[in-house]
C-alpha cells in the first residue's frame, strides 16, 4: 500500500522557543480602585441636613401657621342690587340712565309723562277745598240747631204758660158758672147771663184743650230740635275743620295723588352702576314692571364656599385676605367674616339631592360664608359682582 511522506521536520533536542511564541503580548493586570471623593460625600451631607432642617421649618410653621389657616378658590363678589321697577303706569318720555353708567344717589333714571296725575292732584285738591267747605257748613248747621233748640225750649215754655193761662181762665169760668147757677134758682140772675158763663166756660175748656195741643207740638218740635243738633254735633264731635274724617280723606286723596306725580321721576337709590338697562323712550310701563338694576359699587361682599372640614375653627369676626384675578396678588383686600349661609347650595337647590335610598356616594358638601370687606379698599379698587375671589381666613382669632 502507499506510504504518506511525512514532511514534518525529524525531532530534534530541545531549543529555545519559536519566534511566535516569544512574542505573545502580556496579560493586562486590574486597575487599581478610585479613591472616594470627599467634596462629594461632604455635598451628600449637607444636602440631607437641609432636606430634615426645611422638614423641621415647615412642620413648625404647619404647627404654628399653616394649620390655623382655610382658603380655598371658589368665592366670588356679590352684592345686594336694586332692581329699578316703576310704582306707577304710563309712557317714559326721558330715560338718561344707560347700561354701564355710575350714577349717584338721587341721580333721575327714568321719567314717566306726568301730565295725568297732574290732572288728576288738581282734582284732589278740588275735592279737598270742597270736603272743607262742607265740613265748615257742618259747624254752621251744628250752631244754627243749638240756636234751633234753645227756641224750641222757648217755645215750650211759652206753651206751658198758654196752659197755666187756659187753666186759669177756666177755673175763673167754672167759678162764675157755679156762682151764677146758684143765683139763678133765686131768680137773680136772668137766663141770659147764665147762658153766658156756660158758654165762657165751654170755650176756656177748648182754650185750655187748644193750649195742651201746642204744648205738646212744642215739646215733639224740642225734641226733634235737639235729635237734629245731636246729628249736626256728631258730624264734627271731636274734630276741627282739618281733622274732620271727610276732610282727613279728601286729604289723604291729594297725597295720593302727589305722591303718584312725584313717582313718575325714578331716581337712583344707592351710589352704584347701571346694568339690564331695557328702557326706551316711548315704551309704556305697568308698574312693577323691571326696568334696570343698580350694581352697589362701594358695599359688596364675597361669598366664600369652604368644604365642611374647613369651618371646624371658623367663626364670625375672624379676619380674612383677599385675592382677586382682575388686580392680581399684588393688591390684597381686607375683610371679616360675617355669618354663615343657613344651608349647602345643594340643599337649596331646585331638585335637592335625595340620600334616604341607601344608594349613594357621599360628596363633600361647601357652604357659603359671607366676608364683608373694607369700604375704603373697594373705594381703591371696585370690584364687580360675580368676579373670583381668592380668600384665606385666620382660624386662630
Amino acid at each position: 500500500m502507499d506510504a504518506r511522506t511525512d514532511t514534518s521536520p525529524p525531532p530534534g533536542p530541545a531549543g529555545p522557543a519559536p519566534a511566535a511564541a516569544a512574542t505573545a503580548p502580556p496579560t493586562a493586570a486590574p486597575p487599581p480602585p478610585k479613591k472616594a471623593n470627599p467634596n462629594r460625600q461632604r455635598l451628600f451631607l449637607i444636602l440631607g441636613a437641609v432636606i430634615v432642617i426645611a422638614a423641621i421649618l415647615y412642620g413648625v410653621y404647619w404647627i404654628l401657621v399653616a394649620s390655623h389657616h382655610v382658603s380655598t378658590d371658589d368665592a366670588y363678589v356679590n352684592a345686594d342690587v336694586a332692581d329699578v321697577t316703576p310704582l306707577v303706569s304710563g309712557p317714559i318720555v326721558s330715560a338718561p340712565a344707560t347700561d354701564t353708567l355710575p350714577v349717584k344717589k338721587g341721580d333721575v333714571l327714568v321719567t314717566i309723562d306726568p301730565t295725568d296725575f297732574r290732572i288728576a292732584l288738581a282734582s284732589a285738591e278740588a275735592a279737598l277745598g270742597q270736603a272743607q267747605r262742607k265740613v265748615q257748613g257742618y259747624f254752621a248747621n251744628r250752631d244754627a240747631e243749638t240756636a234751633m233748640t234753645s227756641a224750641k225750649g222757648a217755645d215750650v215754655d211759652h206753651a206751658r204758660a198758654m196752659v197755666a193761662s187756659a187753666e186759669a181762665d177756666l177755673a175763673k169760668a167754672h167759678t162764675d158758672l157755679s156762682r151764677r147757677q146758684a143765683l139763678a134758682h133765686d131768680g137773680a140772675v136772668s137766663g141770659d147771663e147764665l147762658t153766658i158763663a156756660e158758654n165762657r166756660m165751654h170755650e176756656t175748656e177748648a182754650a185750655l184743650a187748644g193750649a195742651k195741643a201746642t204744648l205738646a207740638e212744642a215739646q215733639a218740635n224740642r225734641l226733634s230740635a235737639v235729635g237734629q243738633a245731636q246729628v249736626a254735633a256728631a258730624l264734627v264731635s271731636g274734630a276741627d275743620v282739618t281733622t274732620n274724617p271727610e276732610v282727613a280723606a279728601a286729604q289723604a286723596r291729594v297725597d295720593q295723588a302727589k305722591l303718584d306725580l312725584d313717582r313718575t321721576v325714578i331716581r337712583a337709590p344707592f351710589d352704584g352702576v347701571i346694568a339690564k338697562n331695557t328702557v326706551e323712550i316711548g315704551q309704556r310701563v305697568a308698574s312693577g314692571a323691571q326696568l334696570m338694576t343698580v350694581v352697589p359699587t362701594d358695599d359688596v361682599y364675597v361669598d366664600a364656599n369652604f368644604k365642611e372640614g374647613q369651618l371646624r375653627g371658623m367663626k364670625p369676626g375672624q379676619e380674612a385676605i383677599l385675592t382677586s384675578d382682575r388686580y392680581g396678588s399684588g393688591v390684597k383686600f381686607h375683610g371679616r367674616v360675617e355669618g354663615f349661609a343657613g344651608g349647602t347650595g345643594s340643599a337649596f337647590a331646585v331638585i335637592p339631592a335625595q340620600n334616604a335610598t341607601g344608594n349613594w356616594i357621599k360628596v363633600v358638601q361647601r357652604l357659603p360664608v359671607r366676608i364683608r370687606l373694607d369700604p375704603k379698599e373697594l373705594k381703591d379698587h371696585p370690584l364687580q359682582v360675580g368676579l373670583s375671589m381668592n380668600v384665606d381666613i385666620d382660624t386662630a382669632q
